[in-house]
């Protein structure tokens, strides 16, 4: 059972209504501008309330950035774009010192110019496009909420998020982020194709002179009341043990690990990986309007935060299975826990 501390209050469960209802008039809002995709948005929406950044991953024209776009303004948060290209350093992602004139004084000292990560929402778009040194500006941006140039700490305002880019179809003079930069983002959202009717329905629409109007639908004071309403959500011991089994499944060298991963897994998950479901869960509950989380929760987020986690080896290479099969596979190993003994 959960925590008596965990548990939600009157005051909890008004708002809990009042998330599940905003969730609900952000999915309208956005589909206002995007066909399809529910489960993207859905998954978005997630990270959104759960406080986490997210990679998506998509062939060119799937309307990533107009994705992005569409959220921050129905959440009403400030939105920056950093197109990433090789040339790329790092102050051009965080800011800068530069010696200005004082009008009142007339002399001259360093201020520190704020870079666009200085947002509440930065599309990092095709992130892998740029060097490691660049790459690694985001990480105390993602991890700490603070940015440091010439040896100043400099605070972002909350809510900030990261969403990245990334082609998956071109990898000439592309550079693979790091591990430790991968799992600071607890999505990883593979973007599919449309189907017939929803690519028919985009081509009518964005091919017609009108614009759809997008309406704020939260402020930033609501925003972080919700995102910290998901911290205290009630999670079982039940669902957080099935989180961990997971997470654990995913490790080829653990005696807990999956037959799968022992055939076709490099390196598996982190105990983050299992925090992130964790905190996914208690989001997606929330979505729903739900006063507790469930194992299927956590089995909703697992593909998510697993499948960018999960290093194949060469023999999943020569079976031509990628992360996504075999994180499948695993889940399919780890069955959902039964309540029948509690």
């Amino acid at each position: 059972m959960a925590d008596e501390r965990e548990q939600l209050t009157t005051n909890d469960l008004t708002l809990l209504k009042e998330a599940a209802d905003s969730a609900q008039r952000l999915e309208r809002e956005i589909g206002k501008i995007i066909v399809g995709q529910r489960q993207i948005v859905r998954a978005m929406l997630t990270a959104v309330f759960a406080q986490g950044h997210t990679l998506l991953i998509g062939v060119p024209g799937l309307a990533k950035t107009l994705l992005v776009r569409t959220l921050a303004q129905t959440l009403g948060w400030n939105f920056r774009r950093i197109q990433f290209t090789p040339d790329m350093m790092p102050s051009d992602i965080i800011g800068m010192e530069l010696l200005q004139d004082d009008p009142q004084t007339g002399r001259r000292e360093m201020r520190f110019m704020q870079g666009p990560v200085f947002t509440n929402l930065l599309l990092a778009d095709e992130i892998n496009r740029t060097p490691p040194k660049t790459q690694s500006a985001l990480l105390e941006a993602m991890q700490e909420l603070t940015v440091t140039s010439l040896g100043r700490t400099h605070t972002l305002e909350r809510p900030f998020l990261v969403f990245a880019t990334q082609n998956p179809i071109e990898q000439e003079g592309t550079y693979p982020l790091p591990e430790a930069q991968l799992d600071r983002f607890m999505f990883s959202l593979w973007l599919d194709y449309p189907s017939r009717s929803e690519e028919e329905s985009i081509v009518a629409a964005t091919t017609f002179d009108s614009t759809p109007t997008i309406e704020s639908v939260l402020s930033h004071e609501r925003t972080l009341a919700y995102q910290h309403l998901v911290r205290r959500m009630p999670a079982s011991r039940h669902a957080v043990s099935h989180a961990v089994a997971i997470a654990r499944a995913t490790r080829p060298r653990e005696d807990e690990g999956a037959l799968c991963a022992r055939k076709y897994v490099e390196w598996g998950a982190g105990p983050r990986a299992s925090q992130h479901m964790v905190l996914a869960a208690k989001a997606l509950a929330v979505l729903d309007g739900r006063p507790a989380v469930s194992a299927a929760d956590i089995r909703e987020a697992a593909p998510l935060v697993l499948r960018h986690r999960v290093l194949p080896n060469y023999t999943a290479a020569g079976d031509g299975l990628d992360a996504n099969e075999i994180v499948r596979r695993i889940l399919d190993e780890v069955r959902e826990p039964s309540y029948a003994s509690l």
